[in-house]
């Protein structure tokens, strides 16, 4: 099973898009979420989420993501609704107060965040790492190794997650039991693993850097890119969409 930050290959619709394009789309959903309040219009670009997920044949891990998310987005709702006291009051219980601006703000910062956080993981699935950079060095004219820093960033995530899986499956066949339902007692076994993982981290970092010393990662310029990315119309079709998706979420 693939890492919901892998690659997937294909030849989709969202595959056959500039990297710079997909890029802007995902920025676009993000900033729309954020500028508008109604709650329509934040389903709406849930909706188009999904809707995107399908056109990129990534339709299982946009699901995945989006069960995760809602897992969070529990707990982030229940905070806001017990903690914002403003507004009409629906419930009343002693101290337990539940009002209108609660259910309001929480229902907007659950859908906010879920809206916002699934266009990115879908443009690191039909994207390459490597095209990634590389528009970012050759259109945006960020430097080389910015650019690369952000993307190895990004490829270490899974690699840790995964080290991190095999530290917890050693320490279960020694006898340590992770599936503790007390949350305070999980989070102190799992602290203490902190550090072999950091010790492993920085001996693949070393690896790397060494590696990339290697290939001549002082040498990389922008000039040193060999692939080129050019717009086509439905590169043209996207960004326009996008600008209109915005403007759709300032007038909301």
């Amino acid at each position: 099973m693939t890492g919901f930050l892998d690659y997937v290959p294909g030849s989709s619709v969202l595959h056959r898009l500039d990297p710079l394009t997909k890029l802007v789309l995902s920025l676009g959903i993000c900033v729309a979420a954020f500028v508008s309040d109604d709650l329509i219009f934040l389903l709406v670009l849930i909706a188009l989420d999904i809707l995107l997920g399908v056109l990129g044949g990534v339709f299982q891990k946009a699901l995945r993501l989006l069960s995760g998310l809602l897992k969070l987005s529990v707990f982030l709702f229940l905070l806001q609704v017990l903690f914002v006291r403003s507004g009409t009051v629906l419930f009343e219980l002693g101290i337990l107060k539940i009002t209108l601006d609660g259910l309001f703000v929480g229902a907007r910062l659950v859908l906010r965040l879920t809206a916002a956080t699934l266009p990115l993981q879908l443009l690191l699935s039909v994207t390459q790492l490597s095209d990634l950079s590389g528009v970012l060095v050759q259109r945006l004219f960020v430097p080389y190794k910015y650019a690369f820093t952000l993307t190895t960033a990004i490829r270490f995530i899974p690699v840790f997650a995964a080290e991190m899986s095999g530290i917890i499956e050693a320490q279960t066949a020694r006898g340590v039991e992770f599936d503790t339902k007390n949350p305070v007692k999980k989070i102190g076994l799992i602290l203490p693993l902190c550090v072999p993982l950091l010790i492993s981290s920085v001996g693949k970092i070393h690896e790397s850097a060494a590696a990339a010393e290697l290939r001549g990662f002082t040498l990389r310029t922008r000039e040193s890119q060999s692939k080129r990315y050019v717009f086509v119309p439905a590169d043209y079709a996207f960004l326009i969409f996008t600008v209109l998706l915005i403007a759709a979420g300032i007038l909301f």
